[in-house]
């Protein structure tokens, strides 16, 4: 049994993401993929299916040297084209609402009941139990966050040029995404508003609640950034495959002599777009141990609990003496 309100460093923070996948791995992942499951599918297929055709009219009408045929096949197919962003919209904002709340609310129960052998229909109880925060999140997030993210990163970006800003986008990134991660976490676990969560997740970026303590962040920043580097490697095996392919065969068509039109058209387009959706697949099934490390972040930041669980412990070891 993983304890989960505890201080640890830099090094204990990376063991106990990976020790819990492997106590807790197969459950986790049973509940992820039959909650979540068809609608990652139904994601993925319509991203493989839309964005191959757009690919095939892009290039199709660069090829044909048809200046203007890109822009009149969105003008026949308007209606098409918006019922499929809608139904796209909402199959994310779905996708989403599981992809972010399961794992902080998987960890939650957990964490509160000791139980291991969580069912599928108590996480999907928890999720709509919590849907309404996490609407409140979603804009939160979508119209406070966002907003105050992008004027920081248009500011670095300019900065590039100075190559500081190279730096900062380095610290911001990974510091962002703690950010939000502790948002939810601390709204899910605690009575506080959006609001009070947003300033508790900037705070304990930089400091514990108890004075004299060294500051987190670097622990915080580094974990982040080895399990993105980690993530970000296996996606790109999946996600340089087409590429790979792409190359080989226009190579391949150059160098016989032969004009061929479409990489994208045939059965060729398929395997490509397949292999893109697979490796979105993975980045969002390997994102599960990016927000379930920023548990054990938030865990470690929660000094106040650390306290309360250690005396819960010494009480229940005085009651088993006796």
């Amino acid at each position: 049994m993983i304890e989960f309100y505890k201080k640890r460093d830099f090094g204990e923070l990376l063991n106990a993401t990976f020790s819990f996948f492997k106590i807790h791995g197969k459950n986790y992942f049973k509940n992820y993929f039959l909650i979540n499951g068809l609608l990652l599918i139904l994601l993925v297929i319509i991203f493989i299916v839309g964005y191959r055709e757009i690919f095939m009219q892009f290039i199709g009408s660069n090829t044909s040297g048809q200046a203007y045929f890109f822009e009149q096949y969105f003008a026949e197919n308007q209606e098409m084209l918006i019922g499929t962003g809608i139904l796209v919209f909402i199959l994310f904002l779905l996708t989403m609402v599981v992809t972010y709340s399961y794992p902080v609310l998987y960890m939650k129960r957990i964490s509160e009941t000791g139980n291991a052998n969580i069912s599928a229909d108590q996480m999907l109880a928890d999720i709509k139990k919590n849907l309404s925060k996490f609407l409140i999140f979603f804009l939160g997030l979508l119209f406070v966050i966002m907003p105050l993210f992008l004027i920081i990163f248009g500011i670095s970006y300019v900065l590039i040029f100075l190559l500081i800003g190279f730096v900062i986008l380095m610290f911001l990134l990974p510091t962002f995404a703690n950010i939000v991660n502790f948002v939810l976490y601390d709204y899910f676990h605690t009575g506080r508003g959006f609001f009070s969560s947003l300033g508790y997740a900037i705070s304990s970026q930089f400091s514990y609640s108890q004075p004299n303590e060294k500051t987190p962040y670097w622990k915080y920043w580094g974990a982040t950034i080895i399990i993105y580097l980690i993530i970000n490697v296996i996606v790109s095996i999946f996600s340089f495959i087409p590429v790979l392919i792409l190359f080989g065969v226009t190579f391949t068509q150059h160098g016989a002599g032969t004009n061929s039109d479409n990489p994208f058209s045939g059965g060729l387009g398929i395997v490509i777009f397949m292999l893109y959706g697979i490796s979105i697949l993975v980045s969002l099934v390997l994102s599960n141990v990016l927000y379930i490390a920023s548990g054990f972040m938030y865990y470690d930041s929660r000094t106040d609990l650390h306290r309360s669980m250690s005396l819960d412990e010494i009480s229940k070891i005085g009651t088993n003496e006796a």
